[in-house]
C-alpha cells in the first residue's frame, strides 16, 4: 500500500469511526493483532476490542463527538495526524460525571501500517486541557 492509501485509511477512521460512531468499521481498518501503545484505562482490554470499547465510551460521554484533521504527514509505513476533538459531555467518562460543558482538545496520532491496515498506534492527547474545560480539573 502507498502512503496515500494509508492516509486515506486514517482519514476514513476519523470520519466513519470517530465522527459517525461506526464501530463496526474498525475491522476494515485495523489488523486482528493490532497493538495500542497508548495507556488505556484498567478496565479496557488490549487490542482491537479495547479500542472498540474506548471509542464507545467516548461516544457515550460525547454523543456529538467530532474530530477535525489539522495536519497529516506520511512516510514509509507510518501516518501522523494532528487532530482537534470537540464535544459536549452528556454522559460519564472514566468515573467522572457528565458536566454538560463543551470542550475542544488537541491530539497527535501515529499509525503504523502493514497490508493496508493499522497494526500499531501511538497517541498524545491534551487530557488536562479537556478536563479543565469540562470543569473536572482546576
Amino acid at each position: 500500500m502507498s502512503t496515500e492509501d494509508n492516509k486515506a485509511v486514517v482519514a476514513a477512521v476519523v470520519e466513519r469511526v470517530m465522527n459517525q460512531g461506526d464501530l463496526a468499521a474498525l475491522e476494515e481498518y485495523y489488523a486482528a493483532g493490532y497493538v495500542e501503545h497508548d495507556v488505556l484505562p484498567p478496565a479496557i482490554p488490549p487490542g482491537l476490542e479495547g479500542i472498540r470499547q474506548l471509542f464507545g465510551m467516548l461516544r457515550a460521554a460525547f454523543p456529538e463527538l467530532h474530530y477535525d484533521v489539522d495536519d497529516v504527514v506520511a512516510e514509509g509505513d507510518k501516518v501522523v495526524q494532528r487532530v482537534t476533538g470537540s464535544g459536549t459531555m452528556h454522559g460519564p467518562l472514566f468515573g467522572l460525571p457528565a458536566t454538560g460543558r463543551s470542550a475542544s482538545w488537541s491530539e497527535i496520532h501515529i499509525s503504523r501500517f502493514d497490508g493496508g491496515k493499522v497494526v500499531e498506534h501511538w497517541s498524545v492527547t491534551d487530557q488536562l486541557g479537556m478536563l479543565q474545560q469540562l470543569g473536572s480539573m482546576p
